[in-house]
């Protein structure tokens, strides 16, 4: 599943190809009956919450997306090319094609359901916090709770854009063992937690995919040395080469390094 800082980037993506502009919007494959309220509009901006993206046409005319486990964007430049497989949804201009494959969600809404969906979704580290009220706003979701800080980073109602390499990630750059519960975290490590996530995905951002080594934030080093311990099961810990665990937790699997980790 694309994590947060893919759906920002196609966000920007948007916002560059298609801001401002009056879009044709179809769907070839009919499963996006919405598709003619938007369709001939103008796009006024496109947004991100964590995995979720908003194509906001007007007021009242929002367009929801979230990419799910199998969903997918592909840009064409040029002439239109021939809807090949199934095609939920195609966003238009003269020159360039957006086409949007299988989504978990791709629907219509108002200013009323878009603020439903804007308080039931966690705050995004990747979204402006100038005056820290998004940080507070995790803290406090975590500090209620008893369930492991590992769960908790994976729950989009506690923190938008996290998946299963972020999760793993953060947690081992804060020296945090992933069982520990919320409740148990000190103030200091959720503003590590916090700041991390800001931080990397930020990179991500920039460099489209996830990098979390210090040393190579600035430069990709290719998909063997990004990360510290995501898919090193059995590897020796970069650090104090401890063999990573693999676990299954709610039934996804969670990498941690019970060295560091402790």
């Amino acid at each position: 599943m694309p994590e947060g800082h893919t759906v920002h980037r196609i966000a920007n993506e948007f916002n560059e190809l298609f801001g401002g502009k009056v879009l044709r919007v179809d769907s070839p494959q009919g499963r996006f009956a919405d598709a003619r309220l938007v369709n001939g509009q103008k796009l006024i901006r496109a947004s991100a919450v964590g995995k979720q993206m908003f194509l906001h046409f007007g007021e009242d005319l929002v367009l929801r997306i979230h990419l799910g486990i199998y969903g997918k964007w592909q840009f064409h430049r040029g002439v239109a090319p021939e809807v090949i497989g199934q095609v939920r949804a195609r966003f238009a201009i003269k020159g360039i094609t957006a086409e949007l494959r299988g989504p978990t969600v791709c629907e219509v809404i108002d200013s009323t359901a878009l603020a439903v969906v804007s308080k039931r979704l966690g705050p995004d580290p990747l979204n402006p916090d100038p005056v820290g009220a998004e940080f507070e706003r995790f803290a406090a979701r975590v500090k209620k709770s008893s369930t492991a800080i590992g769960l908790l980073l994976m729950n989009q109602e506690v923190i938008s854009g996290i998946g299963n390499v972020y999760r793993a990630e953060i947690l081992f750059r804060a020296r945090i063992n992933p069982h520990l519960p919320g409740a148990a975290l000190k103030p200091k490590q959720l503003r590590a937690i916090w700041d991390d996530s800001v931080m990397l995905l930020n990179v991500g951002v920039v460099h489209g995919v996830m990098i979390t080594r210090d040393e190579f934030l600035a430069e990709d080093p290719g998909k063997a040395e990004r990360n510290w311990v995501y898919k090193r099961e059995g590897q020796p810990c970069r650090k104090c080469r401890k063999k990573i665990v693999l676990e299954i937790a709610a039934g996804r699997k969670l990498y941690f390094c019970p060295g560091c980790q402790r």
